[in-house]
């Protein structure tokens, strides 16, 4: 805990066998309270090494949901504990566990209540081995968001996150996409609702066992990524009601 708040690390896992021991033994326990894995039908032994590894809330999805609706277990299993805080931290090791404590502190403390890891403030993204044509891809995408949200984030894109509580209670993640625009949509709403986004820089690792879109399901993903962003715009504006930006019962 950090000033009374509980912490809760969710892992969205797929096939993350190889790499899901070296990422856990790297989460910082004098901080966390809680881990919580959700295996999203993996074919290789990411179950069996949870178990090895003592991890207390583990579950299980008996068909694959998608990247997206594998974060809304998370979120819903975290809320369901009573967490406070709430970092979702990929287990294929491409993020350093070591920032936990940098992000939770910014919010525990009051000052933000999301906050993000960006591969791309400084400069370890192509250091850290992310592709050219990823890299440029995540320059234009989030040029262009931040031009039609109005917006000033480094990266809309990466997978290191962690929100309050009441964040999570107060946007509607579960009517987002099941694929990989979910976290788009999940920004989209966050800013809709009012909140602000902190970011630190994140160096990145790319490598073998990293989980990664390929190309068809970068560019699927680089067009709900359009719509999305056109989605706010016009939400905002007033000109048409998005199922994503209702609001919640408990949204004040």
């Amino acid at each position: 805990m950090i000033a009374n708040k509980k912490i809760t690390i969710v892992l969205p896992a797929y096939n993350a066998g190889k790499t899901l021991e070296q990422t856990y033994k790297e989460i910082p326990f004098d901080i966390v309270d809680e881990i919580i894995l959700v295996d999203d039908n993996s074919k290789d032994e990411t179950l069996e090494v949870a178990k090895k590894l003592g991890i207390k809330h583990i579950v299980t999805h008996t068909e694959n949901k998608g990247y997206g609706g594998n974060q809304k277990s998370c979120y819903n299993k975290a809320l369901e504990l009573g967490s406070d805080i709430v970092v979702m931290l990929h287990p294929d090791y491409q993020y350093t566990p070591k920032l936990i404590h940098s992000m939770c502190y910014l919010i525990a403390n009051g000052v933000y209540e999301v906050v993000f890891g960006s591969r791309i403030l400084g400069k370890g993204a192509l250091k850290g081995g992310m592709p050219l044509y990823k890299y440029i891809a995540n320059r234009l995408l989030t040029l262009f968001q931040n031009i039609v949200m109005n917006k000033k984030l480094s990266e809309y894109h990466t997978g290191y996150r962690a929100f309050s509580a009441n964040v999570l209670r107060s946007v509607n993640y579960n009517i987002n996409s099941d694929d990989f625009v979910f976290d788009n949509q999940m920004i989209a709403q966050i800013y809709y609702a009012g909140f602000e986004i902190a970011e630190i820089t994140c160096p990145t690792k790319y490598f073998e066992e990293a989980s990664s879109i390929n190309l068809s399901g970068s560019i699927k993903y680089g067009i709900g990524v359009v719509a999305t962003s056109f989605a706010y715009f016009f939400q905002k504006l007033g000109i048409y009601n998005f199922n994503i930006f209702k609001k919640l019962n408990n949204i004040t």
